[in-house]
């Protein structure tokens, strides 16, 4: 997706839509049956609008516009599960939350209204991500 840096002001899901599938129009053969996205730092919230908004733009899109959100799913549901067994249940349901809300996104008619559960709105970015895998 076309996002603004992560230091930089956020700009609304429509701008963030014409962008990255303008980006797309220009670049990606027709050919390609299929574009699915990274929440790549967003908050699940953003990434699940954003796909959205680009699924509602009234504008040649000849590609399947989908998902591939590993953290952008995971994140709520291992926060209310939280290790603990008697969680289990609360974690399914947000799993389910996350799922239902980005298959909404998929076809382009996500409300924005899903339950937010805990670390929903929490921003994905890794300031250093070099860091994270160890010396190169």
């Amino acid at each position: 997706m076309v996002t603004p840096g992560s230091d930089a002001k956020k700009v609304a899901p429509e701008v963030i839509a014409e962008y990255t599938v303008r980006t797309h129009q220009r670049t990606v053969p027709a050919a390609v049956p299929a574009i699915v996205f990274l929440s790549g730092g967003q908050s699940v919230e953003e990434a699940t609008l954003n796909l959205n908004a680009m699924n509602k733009l009234q504008t040649k899109k000849p590609w399947n516009l989908s998902f591939s959100f590993g953290r952008a799913l995971q994140q709520s549901t291992l926060k209310a599960w939280s290790g603990k067994a008697e969680n289990e249940e609360k974690a399914r349901a947000a799993f389910l939350v996350r799922c239902k809300a980005n298959s909404e996104a998929t076809l382009g008619t996500y409300k924005g209204v899903a339950t937010l559960g805990e670390g929903a709105s929490e921003s994905l970015h890794v300031t250093d991500c070099r860091s994270m895998v160890g010396p190169v």
